[in-house]
This record gives C-alpha cells, sequence and structure tokens, in this order.
C-alpha cells in the first residue's frame, strides 16, 4: 500500500522520454532502450573520435558509446546525468558498455581508467563528477582501477557549450596538469570523459598525461556529437 502511495505521489518516470516507467523498467523504458543510437566505434579503428585526435596527439584506441543528437534520448540522459543529480546513469551505461569493451580491454591491456577531472568549485557546486559512476561500472566490469588522482584540472572555467572550437581549445589548454612517479611511466591510461564536440578538453588531459614518459593513451566517452 505504502510503495503504491509512494508511486502515486512520485511516479518514476524515464530519463530519457520521461514517460511513466513499468514495474520492471530502471531509470530508462524499454522503448528507449532499444532506440539509444549505438556507434559500434569500438569495431572500427578509424571512427569519428579517432578522427577528431589524427595527427594532433597520438591515441591507441578512441570510442563514444552513443551518439548525441539535439533534443534526442542520449540528450535527455546526459542532462540527467551531469545536471539533475542522477549519477545512477552513470552506472546504467557504464554496465551496458562493459560488455562490449571486454575484449578491447584484453587487447590493448589498460593499465588505469581516468576520468576527466572537475575543478574543485565545480565538484562542490555539483556535488559529483558526472563520470565517476560510468567509471566505476567499467572498473567493476573489465576489472580496470580507477585512477583519479593523477590528472587534476588547475584552473575553474565555465562551461564551453556555446564557445567556438578555436576558444575552447585556447581556454582549455593551461587547464590540466599531472603529479605522476616514476611508478607511471610506459603506462597506458584510457582517458574517460562524458560527451566529446570539438575535442579540445580531452585533447588537453591527453597533452597533460603525454608528460609522462613512455605512456600510452586511449580515449573514451559516453557520447559523441559534432555540434
Amino acid at each position: 500500500m505504502l510503495k503504491n502511495l509512494i508511486n502515486l505521489l512520485f511516479p518514476k518516470l524515464c530519463t530519457g522520454c520521461n514517460s511513466l516507467l513499468l514495474e520492471n523498467e530502471d531509470l530508462i523504458c524499454t522503448h528507449c532502450r532499444h532506440e539509444l543510437p549505438l556507434t559500434q566505434h569500438h569495431l572500427l579503428k578509424n571512427n569519428y573520435v579517432a578522427k577528431k585526435f589524427y595527427g594532433i596527439i597520438p591515441v591507441e584506441f578512441c570510442s563514444a558509446m552513443l551518439y548525441f543528437h539535439k533534443d534526442g534520448i542520449v540528450q535527455n540522459l546526459i542532462h540527467h546525468l551531469k545536471y539533475k543529480n542522477r549519477p545512477e546513469i552513470g552506472k546504467l551505461l557504464g554496465n551496458w558498455y562493459a560488455n562490449d569493451l571486454k575484449e578491447v580491454a584484453k587487447e590493448h591491456c589498460f593499465s588505469a581508467i581516468i576520468p576527466v577531472p572537475l575543478h574543485k568549485k565545480r565538484m562542490k557546486e555539483r556535488g559529483y563528477n558526472q563520470v565517476t559512476t560510468f567509471c566505476e561500472a567499467l572498473s567493476q566490469n573489465i576489472g580496470i582501477e580507477i585512477n583519479d588522482q593523477l590528472l587534476y584540472r588547475k584552473k575553474y572555467s565555465k562551461t564551453q557549450t556555446k564557445k567556438s572550437k578555436e576558444a575552447r581549445s585556447e581556454i582549455t589548454t593551461s587547464l590540466f596538469d599531472v603529479s605522476f612517479t616514476s611508478a607511471d611511466h610506459g603506462k597506458h591510461f584510457l582517458l574517460v570523459d562524458d560527451v566529446i564536440t570539438s575535442g579540445a578538453t580531452l585533447e588537453a588531459c591527453a597533452k597533460a598525461l603525454l608528460k609522462i614518459p613512455d605512456v600510452k593513451i586511449s580515449i573514451l566517452t559516453i557520447a559523441y556529437t559534432d555540434s
């Protein structure tokens, strides 16, 4: 009786389309799950993410799980994950995508997963890093540790979603740095972010990580967009 009352007062809605979830559905309705625009990037070496960094930084592997379309399911998911205090969405997506990445992980022997860090001020404002639960799900399913101490953000910056590619690149160049020891030399790091647009943030993170001798970098995001 109490459960029914709670569901009546606070109905569970799909974070993809805002429709009422059925009893056996969690976070995303069955329709939205089947409509998710999967990229299959992990099967394509010369995919869109890889092309972003070609000739700019050396990357071993690149992939995005989903295509991000304006006003689409993925935009709604990312919005809830990032701004509506729904980090459990990251866990759900990470659990799904980990199955596709198990063979990739064996092939490339990643040493650690590196979440793109938030500045301390941003972390205080939001309360969490939106990629943390996605990374945790990958870590648990694939068996790769998370290192969230190696890469850090030096400066606080406002959102860059409305800035041009050139402006984003200029701003992010000096935002990140690394704190490493000889134990980090020669490792292969899987750098993870939520959405890739211009690629400026990930480029800046990768360049910071490349200060480590003989390091290898791979890049993974939840979603990819050209906008």
